[in-house]
């Protein structure tokens, strides 16, 4: 998609009560007049293909033009994505059941497919199962996903019905993760955010941050109140502060007091290689965010996306030079 294009799609489609919410939010936060920063939102869409929310998690308005440049913003990931891979097979990654499958031995978790499946399959399933996960089929940011605990649906005749009637596609056993994770915090599975690029000047990870869940929550994901660090990929240790989407940093864990900057990943080599394997199983896909959870016994895929977000990588606490991560990016494709 060009630039005209999407700044077209954009202007279409676009939530102008959030983006003038967001001109409202930044001019409390800084003093910088509302009217400017409207104009500059509408300048950095122009010519960097940023929306508001990449203006707002990046801090571009305290970014030179220069260092604006370097900021991976929606326009430039929709067109890497659009080059690297063709929307043909997405499904691949996009159906749940169809990744599961595909990744059977990665996944290493019982799964039921209730788009097919009858209800008597399933409750013969259930049998001796524990804490769930319910899942649409497709779907992003955590949205429709629910932990089911065994109260919730021992006993329950309907349960099946009520799976099928509220949109859930697959349900499949709750990953254990590893205790070292699980003292960050216990209420979510926390998981790895991977995203290998197979790209015209060389093949590998091009970051890998960690997802963390918050206030209690069972989600990890930044779309639904979870926060992120960036993970080094040498030596497999948390080196940022943890951030979330509404600008909050945070030096430890606010439940566990757990600090997060310095915090070693159990399995960390093992995760990037089994992404870096399995990034070759559809070579035709070259840029995969693969969310990958650390269990006692190592790594294990939660999913893959074919679309991989470009917020959390962007949030502004892991830039304090205000350089971005495009340079990481160059290494891989011309960007």
């Amino acid at each position: 998609m060009g630039k005209l294009s999407f700044l077209l799609r954009r202007l279409r489609y676009m939530h102008y009560d959030k983006f003038f919410a967001t001109a409202k939010q930044l001019h409390e936060k800084t003093g910088k007049p509302t009217l400017f920063l409207l104009c500059d939102m509408a300048n950095c869409a122009v010519k960097y293909g940023a929306g508001y929310v990449d203006y707002r998690i990046a801090e571009m308005y305290k970014l030179s033009a220069s260092q604006r440049k370097t900021v991976i913003t929606r326009g430039i990931s929709n067109k890497i994505v659009a080059e690297m891979n063709p929307k043909e097979y997405w499904h691949h990654f996009d159906n749940k059941t169809e990744f599961n499958a595909l990744f059977a031995e990665h996944v290493k978790r019982e799964w039921f497919d209730l788009s097919t499946g009858t209800k008597e399959a399933f409750v013969e399933w259930l049998n001796g199962k524990e804490v769930l996960v319910a899942k649409p089929l497709d779907g992003s940011s955590g949205r429709g996903v629910k932990k089911i605990r065994p109260e919730n649906y021992r006993n329950d005749p309907d349960f099946y019905e009520k799976l099928k009637a509220d949109g859930t596609g697959i349900i499949e056993e709750c990953v254990i993760q590893h205790d070292a994770i699980n003292e960050i915090n216990p209420s979510s599975v926390n998981t790895i955010r991977i995203v290998t690029l197979n790209g015209p000047k060389k093949n590998g990870i091009v970051y890998a941050c960690i997802r963390i869940g918050q206030n209690g929550t069972d989600m990890d994901n930044v779309d639904c109140g979870g926060m992120a660090c960036r993970i080094d990929l040498e030596s497999g240790m948390i080196s940022t502060d943890g951030a979330d989407k509404q600008g909050n940093v945070y030096e430890n864990h606010p439940e566990s007091g757990v600090k997060l900057k310095g915090f070693t990943i159990p399995y960390f080599e093992d995760a990037k290689n089994m992404c870096i394997e399995s990034a070759k199983k559809v070579p035709q896909m070259r840029y995969i965010a693969w969310d990958v959870a650390i269990t006692p016994d190592g790594p294990v895929f939660i999913e893959g996306n074919s679309f991989p977000s470009h917020a959390v990588p962007q949030f502004s606490a892991f830039y304090p030079d205000g350089i971005g991560i495009m340079p990481r990016y160059r290494e891989f494709i011309d960007v």
